[in-house]
């Protein structure tokens, strides 16, 4: 498995990160760490590496991250993640699987979905009170299930692209 390598969706992320993020004082989880783009923004943008912190189902990743100088492990989503964060950022795989894309750096599940719910299920138990999240969403992701658990936290869209086929909107939820 490679790694996820940066794409119009890892920039738009990237540069929300450096618009949003003011507060530099602070613990940071990034799930799906891939490439090490985000945590690499995050670094630039002034917070410690060692109050950075991320994670990914791909070994490669991990260890690419480690090599950047971040603390990385293999974890999916929060199963290996202990204790809570004032800033958790997730560009998660959000299509729904077809017939030609079935990877998990991609795709959400059958309908796209289920990694997301998976997410933000687990999200109260390792967002600090009045922590934030940045979760990168899609015009493919089908969110009638999702907008039901986003009812239960304060969250907003907070930047918007449109790309050739689809459109990127980036959430900013609060426990």
């Amino acid at each position: 498995m490679q790694i996820y390598q940066p794409a119009e969706d890892s920039y738009f992320l990237s540069g929300a990160i450096k618009k949003f993020v003011k507060e530099k004082n602070v613990t940071v989880l990034e799930i799906g760490s891939g490439s090490g783009i985000q945590l690499q923004t995050l670094f630039d943008v002034g917070i410690k590496k060692q109050n950075i912190f991320g994670c990914d189902t791909n070994s490669k990743a991990v260890e690419h991250c480690k090599k950047l100088g971040f603390n990385c492990i293999k974890s999916n989503l929060f199963s290996k993640i202990k204790g809570k964060f004032d800033l958790i950022v997730f560009n998660p795989p959000y299509l729904p699987e077809d017939k030609y894309d079935k990877l998990p750096d991609t795709t959400g599940g059958k309908k796209g979905d289920e990694t997301i719910l998976k997410f933000i299920k687990k999200l109260k138990s390792h967002l600090k009170k009045n922590g934030e999240c940045f979760l990168l969403l899609s015009s493919h992701t089908p969110m009638q299930r999702i907008n039901k658990f986003l009812k239960n936290y304060k969250s907003k869209i907070i930047a918007k692209k449109k790309l050739f086929q689809e459109e990127l909107f980036i959430y900013k939820i609060i426990i």
